[in-house]
């Protein structure tokens, strides 16, 4: 398998490594050069995440290696540009993993581009174009890429986009690591139906492209949290910002991004919408594909197995902190249970980990901040743009400069109120400039739409509605807003936030299953992590879950 070369490493006679490109959890990329075409390549031997697979768990380790084999082959097929092309495999045997030979791309990684500031939206959109074609060639061959992220897309000289490291494809469907219930691949871009152990399918990773331009364009992850274990909860329970600066992507990325695989847009419906984009072109909202328009999908809480002893206590209280981590493997049957059956479904913000950061693995564009730029449109509500507001009633008062204020949350409830004609809540979150909410329809316990307002652009009416499934619908005169300036001073004393870039309260309704009633949540984050504290609704502080320094 090796020999000499001047002192180099020689792969297989032919291939001499040069320098390390990356590395992390599925194995190490070299910069090498094909000794018999005197060309560049760069080479990568694909390895499990545990070392010692083979010793303890050798038929394990044998079945892990012959599904990458077969997945190497089967996208040594995709002849497509924006698939990183595989000119070779090095197989030595059983007892060895394989080395994958493939085209080297020399312009750097979308992180790195991502590092120096947001994209223009019809920029991304027309990179997500071509990473949709990639992602359909794969899919037409039966391969799910199921890592879909900045640093796994390379660009050319040129700046168009290739798409590579489609290891987990093969690892993550391996018979040990199912068996254990691990989770691998990135927490910030994995759709939600992956977290929760389901299989998915190809629009998982539609929903991993469509994550991945709103950074591109955002500048932030909208749900990326102080740990991994509230990075996950965030995407499994939280409503997704809106977004403000992604323009004429805004309304791709609200119908992509919602919970239930079967309410995204197909990949025809996306590239069409992509298209537009890239021409400056506002998206349209893709059509519910149901009769009933107002349904959703709520993912079912997996079975709970009883933790061993002593693990609730780890998981509330080890503290996110700034130590960064690369990727994400949950290890164990009994710690997957407990993660996803407990911490996950109630959204707790805890947990040990980090969610993100800088490395072989690693997402990028973890400067998360209050969003400023105003949102795009004009049109009517219900087709996913804003509306101005109606005029004020004679004698209200102006409308305040900041939301997260006790007159700032009475004047959006207002406007809400008036604009929906309906008084009752399944959940509101508050920014300084914007509002989002799921405002429940006349007559129902349980049907929602949702809505965003921002004081600078009036009312908007999102293209996803829903169907609460626990929670019980708030009146939100039940809560005293005149206690968030104290709620926001002690978050200031105790947050261990120093100079927090997004502030942000999420009032939560009664939970029946978890029974977990009305509270009030402050929030305050930094590009490093972020702590929480909850109260009651009268503003009576119950937890406090600060910041690791």
């Amino acid at each position: 398998m090796s020999g000499g070369d001047g002192g180099r490493r020689v792969i297989d006679g032919r291939f001499a490594l040069e320098a390390r490109l990356g590395g992390g959890g599925m194995g190490t990329v070299w910069r090498a050069r094909d000794l018999a075409l005197d060309r560049p390549v760069a080479l990568k031997e694909v390895r499990p995440p545990d070392p010692d697979l083979a010793e303890y768990d050798p038929e394990a380790a044998r079945l892990l290696r012959a599904r990458v084999l077969r997945e190497a082959r089967a996208l040594a097929r995709v002849e497509h540009p924006n698939v990183v092309t595989i000119h070779h495999i090095v197989d030595g045997g059983e007892d060895t993993y394989p080395w994958l030979v493939m085209e080297l791309v020399t312009g750097g990684s979308l992180q790195d581009l991502l590092e120096r500031g947001p994209m223009a939206p019809a920029d991304a959109a027309r990179l997500g174009r071509e990473l949709l074609a990639a992602l359909r060639a794969a899919h037409a061959v039966g391969i799910q890429h199921r890592d879909v992220k900045p640093a796994n897309v390379l660009l050319r000289p040129d700046g168009r986009p290739v798409l590579t490291d489609f290891g987990i494809a093969a690892i993550r469907e391996s018979t040990v690591l199912t068996a254990t219930g691990s989770i691998i691949g990135t927490p910030d871009y994995m759709a939600p139906e992956r977290i929760t152990g389901e299989r998915g399918g190809p629009d998982s990773d539609l929903w991993s492209l469509a994550m991945m331009l709103y950074v591109a364009v955002e500048g932030h992850h909208p749900l990326r949290r102080a740990t991994t274990l509230a990075t996950l909860a965030a995407v499994l329970n939280e409503q997704l910002p809106p977004p403000v600066q992604a323009g004429p992507l805004t309304g791709l990325l609200t119908a992509v991004l919602v919970k239930d695989p079967a309410a995204r847009p197909g990949p025809e419906a996306l590239d069409r919408m992509l298209a537009e984009a890239a021409e400056g072109r506002a998206t349209a909202p893709h059509p519910a594909p149901s009769a009933d328009p107002a349904t959703s999908y709520r993912l079912t809480p997996p079975p709970v197995a009883p933790p061993p002893a002593g693990a609730a206590d780890t998981v509330r209280a080890a503290p996110g902190g700034r130590h960064r981590r690369r990727g994400l493997v949950v290890g164990s049957a009994a710690v997957s249970a407990l993660v996803l059956g407990v911490v996950l479904w109630q959204g707790l913000p805890g947990g040990s980990g980090g969610s993100g950061g800088k490395g072989d693995e690693d997402v990028v564009a973890d400067r998360s901040r209050t969003p400023t730029a105003p949102a795009t449109g004009g049109a009517a509500p219900g087709t996913g743009a804003a509306r101005e507001p109606e005029g004020a009633a004679e004698g209200e008062p102006d409308a305040p400069e900041d939301l997260l204020t006790p007159g700032g949350v009475r004047h959006a409830v207002d406007v809400l109120r008036r604009e929906t004609g309906s008084d009752r809540f399944g959940s509101f979150t508050v920014y300084p400039e914007y509002v989002s909410a799921s405002v429940m329809l006349k007559g129902s316990d349980t049907k929602f739409d949702r809505y965003l307002y921002r004081l600078d652009n009036g009312v908007m009416k999102l293209p996803a509605s829903g169907t609460l499934s626990n929670e019980v619908p708030m009146d939100l005169d039940a809560f005293d807003w005149d206690a968030l300036p104290r709620l926001l001073a002690r978050a200031e004393k105790d947050l261990n936030v120093a100079e927090p870039t997004t502030r942000y309260l999420v009032v939560d309704p009664v939970d029946k299953v978890f029974d977990t009633p009305q509270s009030l949540s402050v929030y305050f984050s930094d590009a490093y992590g972020s702590g929480y504290l909850k109260a009651d609704p009268k503003g009576e502080v119950t937890e406090v879950h600060p910041a690791e320094s």
